[in-house]
């Protein structure tokens, strides 16, 4: 089968960042299909690579977390009509497969299905309008309603909708009853990320001590939340602890997030810059904990953090400060602690007792890991993203074996 793969931020492992459209890709072409990628990123001009078997077109179409409104918006659109210029000069696939964000990807969907009778499955990451409208980014209300049409409209012209966590799930059954949903979540890479001990030479490397470590690896932005993680590093440092606090990443707050830290001269807190996986992977080995955020809206209880996934694999024990999936899903399988803004106390007294239990640290590690294999290996996602593109070939797992661990 022939399918153009639509996603405005495709990256690699070894440039870091979400890498899931990498991954199911490279497990279409590795299941005998024929994928053409069409991304932004290109710097001078249209660019065009072959990669682990991907065909993938790069746009000139540039993109960044710390864009304004209308940087944003003009390159959603910009991308969006050098995209349907590039489809109509490639050979006819069989299929889109579109994911968000943004949902404007939608529009190449419904825009191939009407003119060139080419169906589509849409997978939906983030909940678009929803989450921007929420932060406040979106507040015209007559711009609402147009963008919440817009995604009735996505949602029931596409062939079947793919969803990221079971919350999302949820929001596409209210807004399309009669549609197919698959539920294929984020996913944790066992070979690129996985349990190592604390080297000596690599807590060198970074000024760091054998002590409790918690480490936020994914990105700064205004919904991620890490200022609450700077909160527990104050209080670490009030109580006299030598608790170290780790945060690799990039976004558009995170200058803010470095000021903070120098005005409440929180020496524990040490600000590692971006990097790809194996750099991700090392950072996590020093770390006891993998802290993970969102600020506290509703919709963000719904998503599937790449972060999660990774601490997953890397065998860490997880600190969460917002209830959802996530949530649930720690609580359930015991895999660490929450800590939410308004029993960081309690929190805090929990981080105390295990930080002299090596065992108990041990055992929800050890948790991690083994949710990941059972449940979140990347096989498993292409494996069920196979099925959902031919649905007459068989696959080991089923939807509902994702459905069990919702917590």
């Amino acid at each position: 089968m022939r399918i153009i793969y639509i996603h405005q931020y495709f990256k690699t492992p070894t440039e870091g960042g979400a890498v899931r459209s990498f991954h199911l890709a490279k497990g279409l072409v590795d299941a005998g299909h024929e994928v053409e990628m069409i991304t932004g990123g290109a710097e001078d001009g249209y660019d065009q690579r072959w990669i682990e078997g991907i065909k993938v077109h790069y746009l000139p179409v540039g993109y960044d977390q710390k864009f304004g409104f209308v940087k944003r918006v003009v390159s959603f659109l910009s991308y969006i009509h050098l995209a349907k210029k590039l489809i109509k000069k490639l050979t006819r696939p069989d299929l889109l497969y579109v994911t968000s964000t943004p949902l404007t990807t939608g529009l190449l969907g419904l825009w191939a299905k009407k003119v060139l009778a080419i169906p589509y499955i849409f997978e939906v990451r983030d909940l678009w309008p929803q989450a921007p409208i929420e932060v406040g980014a979106i507040k015209n209300p007559l711009l609402k309603s147009g963008l919440k049409r817009l995604e009735k409209r996505i949602y029931q012209r596409a062939m079947s909708l793919v969803a990221l966590s079971p919350g999302i799930a949820d929001h596409l059954r209210q807004v399309t009853p009669s549609q197919k949903i698959h539920l294929i979540p984020n996913f944790s890479d066992l070979h690129s990320f996985f349990p190592m001990e604390k080297k000596r030479s690599l807590l060198q490397k970074y000024g760091l001590n054998d002590e409790l470590t918690i480490a936020y690896t994914g990105a700064l932005g205004q919904v991620n939340a890490v200022d609450e993680l700077l909160n527990l590093a104050e209080m670490a440092n009030r109580k006299g602890k030598n608790w170290q606090f780790l945060i690799m990443g990039e976004g558009s707050h995170e200058n803010e997030l470095k000021a903070s830290a120098r005005q409440k001269s929180l020496t524990n807190v040490h600000f590692i810059p971006f990097g790809a996986k194996e750099k991700v992977n090392e950072v996590l080995s020093l770390a006891d904990f993998a802290w993970i955020s969102f600020a506290h809206l509703p919709v963000l209880k719904t998503n599937s953090p790449n972060k999660f996934f990774d601490g997953l694999a890397a065998g860490k024990a997880i600190l969460v400060n917002h209830k959802g999936w996530v949530y649930d899903l720690v609580k359930t399988h015991q895999l660490g602690i929450s800590c939410l803004p308004s029993k960081i106390n309690s929190a805090f007294a929990k981080l105390e007792k295990i930080e002299s239990d090596a065992r108990e640290l041990e055992k929800m590690g050890n948790n991690s890991r083994k949710l990941a294999e059972q449940y979140f290996h990347k096989e498993l996602a292409i494996a069920h993203l196979c099925k959902v593109i031919e649905p007459n070939k068989s696959v080991e797992n089923s939807e509902e074996d994702t459905f069990m661990i919702t917590g």
